[in-house]
């Protein structure tokens, strides 16, 4: 199936300019490609910093790539037009902030349907409305249409939030981190929610989070970055069970797991496990790999040059010199 969006080789660098004039690069997304398809949901999972945001902002037009390409429907797209953005919604992790809050849900709503749409017509707007709060359960519709965003929870707000995302009628929901400001108790909800809109609507889902477990429960593939770059991706199951690269290996045994000895991570990793050191400064990466200065396995090639990408026959690819010769032939 071909894929409804992608990235292809995409960068994006920032000039920062400091408090006495002199400026920097900041290189928060380097070489990123990914595909997503009609009726996927794909995980990009990594810790605060890693360039996921980034990515999201640029799939969605929000920033120009420095350099690569956006691909809508197998076509580049040029600029950020209201067609793209039609076509394109993004989710913001903050639902308190994401509405008009002073506006009640009605107008939220009717305004996605005016600026998309055209819909003039009172009365359909409002049978569109009530359809969209019905589709993200949020019932019975006349307790909730008439509010502001500050008389709702945290997870109603995020709800209207997907419901005037789906009032454009787009192909691509680009969701980041959309659960993580909400109650533990209702993010399985959420994640439920999400996963029916992508059944029902074929909708393609780039689902962002730190959360390798919620990932696991919602996606199909998970691709995880690392200081700007993508370093493992695959099938979840495949990139779960037998992780390629060692940052990976990482996340996965940092995530809580009640079955998993205390002791695990130290096993895995080694003495160092407990002083694997911070992230590296994007504005002076590391030369090489970018994990290698915390990575236990590193290697005098990791140090000096960025490892290629890995293919293997399960679908699962990885950028680690530790497997250069393990690929499909």
């Amino acid at each position: 199936m071909a894929p409804v969006l992608e990235a292809r080789d995409v960068s994006k660098h920032f000039t920062v300019r400091s408090a006495v004039g002199s400026t920097s690069v900041v290189r928060a997304v380097e070489d990123a490609t990914v595909a997503l398809e009609p009726g996927e949901i794909v995980a990009l999972v990594g810790e605060s910093g890693s360039g996921k945001t980034t990515l999201a902002r640029l799939l969605a037009r929000f920033y120009e790539p420095t350099t690569g390409e956006i691909r809508l429907d197998g076509a580049p797209a040029n600029g950020a037009t209201r067609a793209y953005h039609r076509d394109v919604q993004l989710i913001f992790q903050d639902p308190f902030g994401s509405l008009n809050p002073l506006h009640r849900v009605r107008y939220n709503l009717e305004r996605a349907l005016r600026l998309h749409h055209g819909v003039r017509d009172k009365a359909e707007r409002n049978r569109r409305v009530e359809e969209l709060l019905e589709r993200v359960s949020l019932t019975p519709v006349e307790q909730f249409i008439d509010k502001f965003p500050h008389e709702l929870s945290g997870g109603q707000r995020q709800r209207v939030v997907i419901a005037r995302a789906l009032a454009v009628e787009p192909k691509v929901l680009l969701g980041d981190e959309p659960i993580s400001m909400l109650d533990v108790s209702i993010r399985l909800e959420m994640l439920n929610l999400l996963n029916r809109l992508r059944t029902e609507d074929g909708l393609a889902l780039l689902y962002i989070t730190h959360d390798i477990a919620s990932a696991r429960y919602l996606c199909d593939r998970i691709v995880v970055m690392y200081a700007g770059r993508m370093v493992e991706g695959g099938p979840k199951e495949d990139v779960i069970a037998n992780p390629r690269h060692p940052y990976t290996r990482l996340l996965i045994e940092s995530s809580p797991d009640p079955a998993r000895a205390v002791d695990d991570r130290a096993e895995l990793f080694g003495a160092e496990a407990g002083e694997l050191g911070e992230p590296p400064s994007l504005i002076d990466p590391p030369a090489g790999c970018r994990f290698h200065p915390r990575c236990p396995f590193a290697m005098d090639v990791c140090r000096t040059e960025a490892p290629p990408r890995t293919e293997f026959p399960n679908g699962q690819w990885t950028h680690c010199w530790l497997h250069e010769d393990e690929g499909e032939g």
